[in-house]
């Protein structure tokens, strides 16, 4: 019985990953609003993120939205000390806003750092995307 369950869940493991392969790659480019500041809503899940590729403006204030959609752990990694962003946030359902300012242009990774015991990490399931910073 414990064998049959936990076959069920390695199935079910496997073809959540298989989906989360085959999601579509969005880009989301921020505006800046009326008070200055460039929100975006990332949305984190079975191995992956939504948007994919999130762009903002360096030296102007950001405040990503973030939360979880699944049952899974999963948090959310961006390191970029060069644009002075150091961020390693745990997801929840509930939303939290996570503030920096952006003071460098470049590519930098967006990741889920988690990683199960005898199992890929979910960043090498695909739960990973990319934070463009430009002028």
């Amino acid at each position: 019985m414990k064998t049959i369950r936990f076959l069920t869940i390695i199935l079910i493991v496997f073809a959540m990953s298989a989906l989360a392969a085959e999601r579509e790659k969005k880009t989301f480019v921020a505006t800046i609003d009326s008070d200055g500041v460039q929100r975006v809503e990332v949305v984190g899940g079975s191995y992956y993120f939504e948007p994919y590729r999130i762009v903002v403006k360096v030296g102007v204030p950001v405040e990503l939205k973030v939360r979880k959609d699944s049952i899974i752990p999963h948090d959310i990694v961006i390191e970029a000390p060069e644009a002075g962003i150091k961020i390693k946030e745990e997801l929840k359902k509930e939303p939290k806003i996570i503030k920096f300012t952006p003071t460098a242009t470049g590519t930098y990774p967006i990741y889920c750092s988690k990683k199960p015991p005898f199992f890929k990490s979910h960043r090498e399931r695909g739960m990973e995307g990319v934070l463009e910073i430009v002028k």
